[in-house]
């Protein structure tokens, strides 16, 4: 017993070591960053910037930074990206959604956008990958109180006796509404499948990947990736035009 006490000692300091040492290195590099960007060495701040985002930090102002170096080395679908990324995080960063607006000014031929129907766009939102946790929560506080009252109930509480006797089903069904939502939310936060577009002009190709490209795509273009196929990736542009691209112009958000 001692013995496997000494074990999880050790492993436990370890691990506590290894936090210790890895966000100080973090900080090590984020002052680094900061250091050169506010020098406007540019070039050395991203590289100490994608140190950290290397690491996929759930961290928005990594990815804030970034953004705004990327910006200043005029590499517009890297800004885009990042400022994306940022918002995936925190999708409230006032700073990051007023970047990614001023950066999207400076793509040229910008492709219009064409809005979902608004059920779906609702649906979208209250879906989101940073409200998986929220969804979850209130259907475990759904499902406690329903509990709760069936409980109470099934000891003629004489108070719970004077709330209506569909309650229980009402809560009931609130809970699996939070769960199925708190289910895609999840999904959401696991699973991405929008990209930004890293080359300017990239050609956007039909099925058959052979001829003229069906039209030229800018750099920083946000699409939503729709099948997989070797070395192409079949996407859906913000007008909603649908074909291919080649795997290695697109980064995922």
């Amino acid at each position: 017993m001692k013995k496997l006490i000494f074990i999880l000692n050790i492993l436990f300091s370890g691990s506590i070591y290894l936090l210790a040492a890895s966000t100080s290195d973090n900080n090590f590099l984020w002052q680094k960053g900061n250091e050169f960007y506010h020098n406007k060495v540019y070039d050395s701040a991203v590289f100490y910037y994608e140190q950290i985002a290397a690491k996929r930090p759930v961290n928005a102002d990594v990815y804030y930074n970034l953004g705004n170096t990327y910006y200043k080395l005029n590499k517009i679908g890297m800004a885009v990206l990042n400022y994306e990324r940022a918002l995936n995080i925190n999708p409230e960063y006032k700073e990051a959604k007023e970047n990614l607006l001023l950066t999207q000014t400076r793509i040229g031929n910008k492709i219009n956008t064409i809005n979902d129907i608004f059920f779906i766009t609702w649906w979208n939102s209250i879906t989101r990958a940073d409200r998986a946790s929220f969804w979850a929560l209130s259907a475990a506080l759904i499902f406690i109180l329903t509990i709760a009252i069936i409980l109470l109930k099934r000891f003629n509480n004489k108070f719970v006796s004077l709330l209506p006797i569909q309650l229980p089903f009402i809560s009931g069904f609130i809970w699996i509404c939070f769960f199925i939502i708190a289910i895609f939310a999840a999904i959401n936060r696991m699973q991405t499948n929008e990209a930004i577009i890293m080359l300017n002009d990239a050609p956007l190709m039909n099925n058959e990947l052979v001829g003229k490209p069906l039209l030229l795509i800018p750099e920083g273009t946000k699409v939503v990736i729709i099948e997989n196929k070797t070395n192409w990736v079949e996407i859906k542009l913000p007008d909603g035009s649908i074909g291919w691209v080649q795997h290695s112009i697109i980064e995922k958000i």
